[in-house]
């Protein structure tokens, strides 16, 4: 199996929320991405666990020769690798290190400890590998960790090299229209914070909001006399979108014209979009004990927010008037944000089927226009 079909397999396992600490996200993804890249991960002396330096310890240590650390990799809970920058990069500062790595098994930060600038300046990419297109997984993870790269040197000239704002620019112009054609689509209404977010997740730069702010305005200006809106053509490949697939009806359905949906042959009517999520949550979770928990633990729901937590102003972070009043209880101290567009919805209901095992528009099949 080459690292192409480790890195498939594993965005599956995560979506599926099988990874939910640090030790199943070292042994189940970090581990073996490094086994399929070429590391010894068997020989602590070259792949070194808990390697003491400074008095603390990181979590990993890529060495070459024995024991002479190249590249440092922490390791964080999903979902909680937000603000480990300084322990990282203390660590990288007392052993001379170039290369260091934050992940929380999803998203992979790669850093230049010796540049120049904040702990984002010093960031030369960050790799989702979920969302990112698989083949720029793999020309990623070896740019930057492949065993022989880093023991010649030249993994660590990349990283330097990339790191350079030259390329950072050339990176953030290139991305700035796609982001924005998919921010359109997206409706979210943050739309400077969220552009940004998606700039980063296209070229893996993150521009600073006088940029963005800039870009929106001409773009504005441009659209406003063209009286037209551009498409998304410009999506990068292997970003999955929710879809509705069209089956015929041999199984009970939902009336024509009326909101609803279909579960695993059953209807239920529902009198509105916020109540089809409600209901089809409901029922998820009614038939699998474990369906809430797995998807609260999902690395990733919005791009700001979780969908269902047990912290009820995660729903809403920034709005805590929103989570005051659009958040709904669900069993066991569960909450399911329901201020959701009909497309939140179907986006929602999607991440729920692939959590319970489910085909969004074959076992579950929604109406929410009535």
């Amino acid at each position: 199996m080459n690292l192409k079909q480790h890195i498939e397999e594993i965005r599956v396992l995560i979506q599926a929320g099988r990874f939910t600490n640090e030790a199943s996200i070292s042994q189940g993804i970090v581990l073996r991405i490094l086994g399929a890249l070429g590391w010894q991960t068997w020989d602590t002396q070259i792949v070194s666990p808990e390697f003491s330096v400074g008095g603390r310890r990181v979590d990993y240590a890529l060495c070459h020769p024995t024991n002479r650390p190249k590249v440092f990799i922490e390791v964080k809970q999903i979902g909680q690798s937000d603000g480990a920058e300084r322990q990282l990069f203390e660590y990288a500062f007392h052993a001379g290190i170039s290369l260091a790595v934050l992940t929380d098994g999803r998203d992979w930060n790669f850093f230049h400890p010796a540049g120049a600038g904040d702990y984002g300046e010093r960031r030369v990419y960050k790799l989702d590998i979920v969302e990112r297109d698989i083949d720029e997984c793999v020309k990623r993870f070896e740019r930057y960790l492949d065993p022989a790269r880093v023991a010649n040197g030249t993994a660590l000239a990349a990283v330097a090299d990339d790191y350079q704002n030259v390329g950072r620019k050339r990176l953030i112009g290139a991305a700035l229209p796609k982001a924005w054609f998919s921010l359109i689509e997206s409706e979210d209404e943050h739309m400077i914070e969220v552009l940004a977010q998606k700039v980063e997740d296209e070229c893996g730069f993150r521009p600073d909001p006088d940029t963005v702010a800039e870009f929106l305005r001409e773009e504005l200006n441009r659209m406003a006399g063209t009286h037209t809106l551009p498409n998304a053509a410009g999506r990068s490949p292997g970003r999955r979108q929710p879809e509705v697939i069209h089956v015929p009806n041999r199984v009970e359905s939902v009336a024509p014209g009326t909101t609803g949906f279909v579960l695993k042959g059953t209807a239920t009517t529902c009198r509105n979009g916020r109540e089809v999520l409600v209901k089809a949550i409901e029922a998820l979770a009614a038939s699998d004990s474990a369906f809430l928990e797995r998807f609260a633990s999902l690395p990733k729901h919005g791009r700001s927010r979780r969908y269902i937590s047990r912290n009820r102003q995660e729903l809403y972070p920034e709005r805590p008037d929103l989570a005051e009043e659009f958040s709904y209880q669900l069993p066991d101290g569960y909450w399911l944000g329901i201020n959701v567009s009909h497309k939140a919805v179907e986006r929602i209901l999607s991440m729920a089927c692939d959590v319970a095992g489910l085909r969004y528009g074959v076992d579950l099949r929604v109406n929410l226009e009535s």
